[in-house]
């Protein structure tokens, strides 16, 4: 304990450096035994017992000494009780190693003795065979005998017997070859030949009952109906040659030889049979058989045959067979997948719209339905729903757009010449039909219409998303057929340039050409699929919408332009004397203007709203511009006063009769409501009272006209017409346009004021 820390160093033995854990472990001691003592001698009182805490480590030390003598003497008995161990196992090794050369060499002596006997294993060999001939010589002498009669109960429809002739032939022969190969050595090119040759009809009667099962079984669903013991025989004919099959690949002696003709893989050729029968039965059909009318009846062919065979099987077949051949599933899966492929093959032609429907229909309606594979007779073992769809989603997709394509060029077709019939019709002698109500209209609406809305109808049995395809394509031929309506009526309109006489009646054709827009217009809505259960209509695609505002307007533009014409002359003589002196002018000017009128009360409104307001900004500017394109000298106070009098006088009875015009519009009664003898009375809410004109009959989602407020958004408002007015001629239009109501007064035109604000001037 006296030591410093420097001898502390220079005592640590090589030891310690080598084993830090032993080095750690005394610093511990040492410091507990510190810890210990320091307790001890802190007390002068605990200095008598020092001899006896002496004692008493003494002894501790004395025990810890002995216990570890006793440990490393264990270990040192075990250690050379391995030596030793390993000492004897070492001679055993080199006795072995000698032992083995000496077998050795004598194997080397020996080798040549060895070959000497292989001419006597050959002998032996023979022996066992020629033996296993003549035990088998009773057998072999009736083998040709048996082929005979297995042949004949063969013939005889006697499968079952025929079979275990067969099976026991085909046993003596794999007897045979088994004792053949088993001698070690392989048989010799010449014996299996001789017994390939001896057992030769072997091999022909076998399928020569193969070809009779599968007559048998390709007539299963007639035979379990008429004779179902035969297909029962073929069944358990084919499980027995499973059962052989599966003896020869997964017995104990799998392998050892090839048998001749196995494996017969009869299930597998059962399976196959029935799908080629029910292909060569049912989807065998040519091109030419399903064309037209011919796809129609065989459709329902396929349905009812189906239908009908697997209710046999399901109730007759099922029980021939075994549980585990699952027959009604896989007969399930063999219509499906033959029909699907058989329905590619149909769908991959050429056909036309209503075989595609007819196809579509067929796939997507009546095969899962009650009617076939639905039947409650099949339910619940069947259900084709669990399989792969009859025609697949992109086939179906595929051969809508095709269809959409077909009743497209149909329906273009249909409209060009329906089209063709409507402008040979604006050439008639004849005024076009009136309804019930006096309107002016043709059949073009009802036609158009009818054919667009069964187009959609019959689109609808299919899917919905067909449906939609065939709407929007009506939409789209619809538009075009606006297009192409307007080419027509332009070169209607040039026929009538040049020759006013030609058409006839060319007003009258127009006024109905402008009531079929507003029935096309109201109509057009109750096309959208599902417009029934839609609260308000549905709305009208503003390209649609455009072509028919532009249809309105290219038929207002030319009735306004005869109106112009039957002016001009009129217009010709403003400013002159002859107008100065008196009203004759304006007076032709009233008739001419309320000529056309009487016309325009063939339409309806919004129409006829439109085309008095059209005619009345017509009348004011070129009335204005009479005037201002000639120069007429006023020569005194008295020719002024004269001029703004004939101006005032003109607006006046212009206004007046405007005004009268549209109030006769609105209050037929005791004005000129009835301006054509048997022509409509006007009102206010239905455009006129019942006449005695017959009235054509329409479908029903065309029996409603339009009223006064119907078709607004293809028309301007009257705020529309002042403010389009005021934009073309601001100096003459600077008054609001009144709304024309059946409470308000006389309205006040807005393009007459300009008279009233002239005075005395020279023009």
């Amino acid at each position: 304990m006296g030591m410093s820390a420097e001898q502390e160093e220079d005592s640590r033995s090589p030891r310690d450096e080598e084993w830090p854990e032993a080095e750690k472990a005394e610093k511990l001691a040492r410091g507990a035994a510190l810890k210990w003592a320091s307790g001890v001698f802190y007390r002068p009182d605990k200095l008598e017992g020092l001899g006896h805490y002496r004692s008493r480590e003494a002894q501790r030390n004395i025990s810890i000494q002995s216990r570890l003598k006793s440990t490393v003497q264990s270990h040192l008995e075990g250690v050379s009780s391995g030596l030793e161990q390993l000492r004897s196992a070492a001679g055993d090794v080199r006795s072995v190693r000698r032992d083995l050369c000496a077998v050795r060499w004598h194997l080397l002596g020996s080798a040549e003795g060895f070959q000497r006997l292989a001419p006597l294993r050959t002998v032996v060999t023979e022996h066992a065979q020629l033996a296993a001939v003549v035990r088998a010589l009773p057998q072999l002498s009736s083998v040709h005998e048996l082929l005979a009669q297995s042949l004949r109960l063969l013939h005889g429809q006697q499968l079952l017997e025929a079979h275990a002739g067969l099976m026991a032939l085909e046993r003596l022969r794999d007897d045979i070859s088994s004792q053949l190969h088993g001698g070690g050595s392989l048989p010799s090119d010449q014996a299996l030949g001789v017994v390939e040759s001896f057992f030769g009809g072997l091999q022909e009667l076998s399928d020569a009952l193969a070809q009779q099962l599968w007559c048998v079984v390709g007539g299963g669903v007639r035979l379990v109906q008429e004779d179902p013991a035969l297909f029962v025989s073929a069944v358990r004919i084919i499980e027995r040659e499973e059962s052989v099959d599966d003896a020869l690949l997964l017995g104990p002696h799998a392998h050892r030889f090839p048998v001749p003709g196995r494996p017969k893989a009869w299930r597998q050729r059962f399976y196959q049979v029935i799908q080629e029968t029910i292909a060569a039965a049912h989807f065998k059909a040519t091109h030419v058989d399903v064309k037209g009318p011919g796809l129609g009846r065989h459709l329902a062919t396929l349905q009812s045959d189906i239908l009908a065979e697997l209710r046999v099987v399901k109730d007759l077949m099922v029980q021939c067979c075994p549980p585990h051949y699952d027959i009604l599933s896989i007969c399930t899966r063999m219509y499906h997948r033959g029909l699907s492929d058989h329905l590619q093959d149909i769908l991959s032609g050429d056909l036309d719209k209503q075989e595609i429907f007819m196809l579509l229909s067929w796939v997507l309606h009546v095969y899962q339905s009650p009617e076939m594979m639905g039947h409650p007779d099949l339910l619940p073992e069947v259900d084709v729903s669990t399989l792969a769809p009859l025609v697949s989603p992109e086939v179906v997709e595929q051969m809508e757009r095709k269809y959409v394509g077909k009743v497209k060029a149909s329906v273009t077709e249909w409209m060009r010449r329906t089209l063709e019939v409507e402008f040979k019709e604006w050439f008639r002698e004849e005024e076009p039909e009136m309804d019930h109500l006096g309107f002016f209209q043709s059949a073009l609406p009802v036609i158009v219409m009818q054919m667009l809305d069964e187009n959609i109808r019959v689109a609808s049995l299919v899917t919905a998303s067909l449906q939609q395809k065939v709407y929007a394509m009506a939409m789209d031929e619809l538009e075009a057929f606006l297009i192409r309506l307007r080419e027509a009526l332009g070169d209607c309109g040039k026929e009538h340039q040049k020759d006013r006489a030609m058409p006839k009646h060319y007003i009258s054709y127009l006024l109905a050409l402008l009531n079929n827009n507003l029935a096309l217009s109201s109509s057009i809505s109750t096309l959208h699929p599902g417009s029934a259960s839609l609260a308000k209509p549905a709305e009208i695609p503003s390209s649609l919408k455009t072509a028919l505002d532009r249809t309105q307007k290219k038929a207002c533009r030319l009735l306004l332009e005869e109106l112009l014409l039957d002016l001009q002359p009129l217009y010709m003589q403003l400013p002159s004397r002859k107008w100065l002196s008196g009203a004759q002018l304006v007076n032709s000017m009233c008739e001419v203007i309320d000529k056309y009128t009487r016309d325009f009360s063939h339409v309806r409104n919004p129409v006829f709203t439109f085309l008095l307001a059209e005619s009345e900004h017509l009348v004011m500017t070129h009335y204005v511009r009479a005037l201002m394109e000639k120069k007429m000298v006023c020569r005194s106070a008295e020719e002024r006063s004269q001029l703004a009098t004939r101006l005032l006088q003109d607006a006046a009875q212009l206004r007046e009769l405007f005004h009268n015009l549209r109030r006769a519009r609105l209050h037929p009664a005791g004005s000129a409501g009835r301006r054509l003898q048997g022509g409509p009375e006007r009102g206010a809410g239905n455009d006129g009272a019942e006449s005695t004109v017959p009235a054509r009959k329409l479908p029903a989602h065309l029996q409603q006209h339009p009223g006064p407020g119907s078709g607004a958004s293809l028309l301007p408002s009257q705020e529309q017409v002042c403010l389009r007015h005021a934009r073309r001629s601001p100096a003459v239009c600077s008054l609001p346009w009144p709304a024309v109501s059946p409470n308000d007064g006389p309205p006040r035109s807005p393009g007459w004021g300009w008279a009233e604000t002239l005075g005395p001037c020279c023009v």
